[in-house]
């Protein structure tokens, strides 16, 4: 796995860096876990357009991704690694030893023919699924839980990972890759390791088209817009338009938009760096 560097024969791909695919291993997924997939452009049931810059992009189809790993005690076998368009890091195809086959986020380092078991259980390798209660301290993980049962919430895209620093009685502390360190229940799970595709941060579309292809239309800035469209629109040239804020208003840059009574706040220990 690595970055391609392109040569400038177009402006396309004179500051294009891609990806060089080397750790793909087949291009046609598992047809029973592979579903359609609309679009809606952003638009609602009459057509009216909810949301702004959405639309077009290549078809796609959606690969049904196992975020429980609810078969527990029972070893599978890295079938492929394949990419997903519908996320940065790469699925691994799993076949289970009772037949079934399932895809997973693939963690960084696994290799086809690598064995993975979900259960509380299981030695701490990477690709295997354990709850909190039972992971060493200190390991890096990724695909955490944060309602028990739930799924995987957290770590989840490309090169991302959290850390198991501490435990303590039913819960235990989580150092989020956002910096964030807060508390989840141990009877949730994770999977060791860290995501696949790291090097996505470091890719570089190199031209608009790119951006399109995958369903984004272009942004436009609030200054630049009239004052009917926008709070920062309107004036006289190149005038900014007062205090950063949204389009409904809400200020920008600073301000807490975090609700002062969300149960869940008693569970964070840290927030996350400014």
């Amino acid at each position: 796995m690595g970055l391609r560097k392109f040569k400038p024969v177009t402006p396309g791909t004179r500051f294009r860096v891609g990806n060089d695919f080397t750790e793909i291993t087949t291009n046609i997924p598992e047809k029973s876990l592979v579903v359609k997939q609309g679009k809606s452009g952003g638009r609602n049931n009459t057509g009216k357009m909810t949301m702004r810059y959405v639309g077009g992009g290549h078809k796609q189809l959606y690969r049904l991704i196992d975020f429980k790993r609810d078969k527990k005690d029972i070893p599978a076998t890295v079938a492929t690694i394949e990419y997903d368009p519908n996320r940065t890091a790469r699925i691994a195809l799993l076949h289970y030893a009772d037949g079934e086959k399932r895809y997973i986020i693939a963690p960084e380092g696994i290799q086809v023919g690598a064995k993975v078991i979900a259960g509380d259980t299981v030695a701490p390798e990477v690709g295997n699924n354990i709850s909190l209660a039972n992971i060493p301290l200190g390991s890096i993980i990724h695909n955490i839980e944060l309602n028990p049962g739930r799924g995987a919430q957290i770590a989840r895209s490309a090169g991302s990972y959290a850390q198991l620093a501490a435990r303590d009685g039913k819960y235990a502390t989580i150092k989020m890759p956002s910096g964030e360190t807060r508390l989840i229940l141990t009877t949730c799970t994770a999977t060791i390791g860290t995501v696949s595709n790291s090097e996505h941060a470091n890719e570089v579309l190199g031209k608009a088209g790119r951006k399109r292809w995958l369903g984004r239309r272009p942004r436009v800035r609030g200054v630049a817009m009239n004052p009917v469209d926008h709070p920062m629109g309107g004036g006289e040239g190149r005038s900014s338009g007062g205090h950063p804020r949204s389009r409904n208003g809400l200020l920008s840059k600073g301000f807490k938009t975090r609700d002062k009574k969300k149960n869940s706040n008693r569970l964070i220990i840290a927030r996350r760096k400014k």
